[in-house]
């Protein structure tokens, strides 16, 4: 009797606490909060709802973009040992514009934050109250110093020349941003009225972020292509990424990409297939992948919770992200030549750069032949970005493609060997 006395007693005690716990959430003005601007409010706010998805995202380079090397000195990845730096640019004095004894090089307590870290690193610094790139650059497979810029790196004013894609809630105005890196809001957009409205107004909330998962294919890889592309602004002069522009919007609006037959050489061979870095958005526009639905995050993730399996952030490592597509049917003709199923060697091969001359995978998935070579000799092939065959001849190697291309699979059964034993 005593036990169901205090059961009595208890439960409704419990159940007075619960419902308590449940209407302390603030009650909220949702029109009084949308009438406000939006605005930039950071990824440490976005944690507090959606821890699993800020920690997974802190495990990708896009967290990593840029570094507040004060907050974090590991964030400088090599010494910045000016002896060692200028004798690095000593051995590339014929393509400096500047002589290597007088290229600015920042001392360490100079540097206010790194821009990336996995193939090369360069260092961010003030220069009346503007932010600029310095013109060193350390390649990290290499461990070498080169140049950037070295003539008029204080003539670029970052935040305007590449601001937008490094960091999050870049204000040129201002001239300043709110978060380092590319952070939440870059592909999400603003956050200010996701965080303000409370859970309890479920739909009102969900429509105040956006979600890249939920756009149309189109519009949805035009985020990623805000930033993994290069040309100029339309809306801003002299911006070198989409001022304006927001996740869910038409990106040709704000930003027209580069090309070959626009003049761009340095950066677009005569094919129309990329040469640097940061523009795979441009080559994937021409592939049969975006032609056919297949997308950046088909293939790349965002954030998925651990450590990242491969260096490029895909779900699975080299050829076995394309033969989880791709099903491999046949190994004849042209798959005869590399029966290896080495998909990436030939369809993608590496003739972009990053840090160093051929450090990034065409994205366009075609395979270049010998005679693209031979009818351009500006144009890279897939067999010569090949360590055995880097040096051979063009003419002999397509040859050998156009006869091996033709070679049908073998048919027949297979007969097994007979071990015939000496007799006397």
């Amino acid at each position: 009797m005593k036990m169901k006395s205090l059961a009595i007693l208890i439960i409704p005690a419990i159940f007075t606490l619960f419902f308590w716990g449940c209407g302390s959430e603030p009650i909220v003005d949702v029109a009084a909060v949308t009438a406000q601007p939006k605005d930039f409010v950071g990824s440490d706010t976005c944690k507090m709802c959606h821890l699993e998805h800020y920690d997974s995202w802190k495990m990708t380079m896009h967290s990593r973009m840029l570094q507040d090397a004060k907050a974090n000195e590991d964030a400088i990845i090599v010494p910045i040992d000016e002896n060692v730096i200028r004798t690095d640019l000593a051995k590339l004095s014929k393509k400096l514009k500047v002589p290597a004894e007088k290229i600015y090089v920042p001392k360490k307590d100079e540097i206010l934050y790194t821009i990336g870290g996995q193939w090369k690193q360069r260092y961010l610094v003030k220069k009346d109250n503007t932010f600029y790139i310095s013109p060193i650059q350390y390649n990290a497979d290499t461990h070498r110093w080169v140049n950037y810029h070295e003539k008029d790196w204080d003539k670029r004013p970052w935040l305007l020349k590449c601001g937008g894609c490094h960091a999050t809630g870049v204000d040129l105005e201002a001239n300043t941003f709110k978060e380092p890196g590319v952070g939440c809001e870059s592909c999400h957009g603003k956050g200010s009225w996701h965080a303000a409205l409370p859970k309890t107004a479920v739909f009102e909330k969900r429509q105040t972020i956006v979600n890249p998962a939920k756009l149309t294919m189109g519009v949805s890889a035009q985020i990623c292509g805000s930033c993994h592309n290069r040309g100029k602004a339309t809306m801003k002069k002299g911006g070198g990424w989409p001022v304006g522009y927001a996740p869910g919007k038409a990106l040709a609006t704000y930003y027209k990409s580069t090309s070959f037959g626009a003049g761009d050489v340095k950066h677009v061979y005569a094919n129309e297939f990329s040469k640097g870095h940061h523009q795979q958005f441009i080559d994937w526009q021409q592939s049969k992948h975006a032609a056919e639905g297949v997308t950046c995050t088909s293939c790349h993730y965002v954030h998925q919770l651990g450590m990242p399996p491969t260096r490029s952030q895909t779900s699975f490592a080299g050829s076995k992200q394309c033969l989880s597509c791709h099903e491999m049917i046949n190994n004849n003709f042209g798959h005869s030549i590399h029966s290896f199923a080495n998909c990436v060697g030939c369809h993608m091969p590496k003739i972009a750069k990053s840090a160093e001359s051929g450090d990034i995978r065409s994205h366009v998935f075609v395979t270049l032949l010998p005679e693209d070579t031979l009818k351009n000799p500006k144009v890279p092939n897939s067999c010569q970005a090949c360590h055995k065959h880097k040096d051979q001849d063009l003419n002999k190697l397509q040859a050998a493609w156009e006869t091996l291309s033709k070679i049908p699979k073998p048919v027949g059964q297979a007969i097994e060997s007979i071990n015939y034993k000496k007799t006397n």
